[in-house]
């Protein structure tokens, strides 16, 4: 499975070029009957079968920064692409542009602090990104404004069966589509990979437009807070339990045909599997489902810790088991 090198790519919505042509250049020799990059960024891998017309979605973005100001100083303002907390950014690296310039995210020490100030979390307005420029001039030499930044952080496999890395979410979902590509199925298959996730599934509206299927397949990784000290309510996943089937997201209720056809092969295949446990948050699914004259949607992710962050952790069986899961489940349809 290409998790690593997909992670080390950069992908911030709307410019996720490094990774369509990674996954161009992967799927190039794969069986497939059309490949089409539409106008949007997606692509659309088409595996030609005499069954229903099945798509399969995981999105190609990742969160990260936009360059909004340079200071007189040589320092970087910049807007958030999707939803970071301001928590998880102090002090951490980034890679800046196509160049890759690297910076390193900071705001006023502590000991300059004052009053309340010291005790409350980093506001985004008051954090900026140091390249180590001595003005502005220097800065704007290898920096203009509009550049996109992502995450500089490495891909590790640590622990029992652990992986960290940025942008799990969703390369995680990529990794597993290319590896669905390598095989066969009954039925018409359309693998999408999906652009500008983070900022609205904008991506998925014109995929899914464009392919008109009857089922739909989201694959995705989401929250996970099996950790301390949160209560036992408050766990949306756990890790080594298996992929997290959706029943309901902020962006749509799932199909029951399609969950519980999900349910009824990971049973019959000994696949292990949790049900999400909240209903926050949102996937490519919402705009799929609601595309053409409605399509019947599913979803099943891999739980990620500390998701949206430069560090967020995957289990390794759970990445295997879900695909396990999307396979057993694209094989279903016979």
């Amino acid at each position: 499975m290409l998790l690593k090198e997909l992670t080390a790519l950069a992908g911030v919505s709307g410019c996720e070029d490094e990774v369509r042509d990674f996954i161009l250049e992967k799927i190039k020799d794969l069986k497939t009957d059309e490949v089409i990059c539409d106008s949007m960024g997606n692509i659309i891998v088409h595996k030609k079968g005499k069954g229903p017309k099945v798509m399969v979605a995981a999105h190609m973005d990742e969160v990260g920064f936009l360059i909004s100001q340079i200071t007189n100083e040589g320092y970087l303002k910049f807007k958030t692409v999707g939803g970071i907390d301001s928590a998880v950014l102090v002090s951490k690296r980034v890679l800046i542009g196509k160049d890759k310039i690297p910076g390193v995210l900071g705001m006023k020490a502590v000991h300059l602090q004052q009053g309340q100030a010291r005790n409350n979390k980093a506001n985004i307005k008051d954090l900026y990104i140091d390249i180590g420029a001595k003005s502005k001039e220097e800065a704007e030499g290898k920096v203009k404004l509009g550049d996109f930044a992502v995450f500089d952080s490495d891909y590790v496999e640590f622990g029992h069966g652990k992986i960290k890395a940025k942008a799990l979410d969703d390369r995680v979902g990529c990794a597993i589509l290319l590896e669905i590509l390598k095989e066969d199925y009954d039925c018409d298959l359309y693998v999408a990979f999906t652009t500008q996730e983070e900022v609205g599934t904008r991506g998925a509206i014109i995929a899914a437009n464009r392919v008109n299927a009857d089922f739909a397949l989201v694959i995705e990784g989401t929250t996970c807070s099996d950790i301390h000290p949160a209560k036992e309510h408050q766990k949306v996943s756990f890790h080594d339990r298996g992929p997290v089937i959706t029943i309901m997201d902020g962006s749509a209720i799932m199909d029951k045909e399609v969950v519980g056809r999900l349910m009824d092969v990971a049973k019959r295949q000994d696949i292990k599997y949790q049900l999400k446990r909240t209903t926050a948050g949102g996937t490519d699914a919402g705009s799929i489902q609601r595309s053409n004259g409605g399509v019947k949607v599913g979803v099943i992710a891999v739980p990620c810790r500390y998701i949206h962050s430069p560090s967020s952790v995957a289990s390794k069986f759970d990445i295997s088991e879900c695909l396990r899961l999307a396979r057993a489940f694209l094989k279903s349809f016979n």
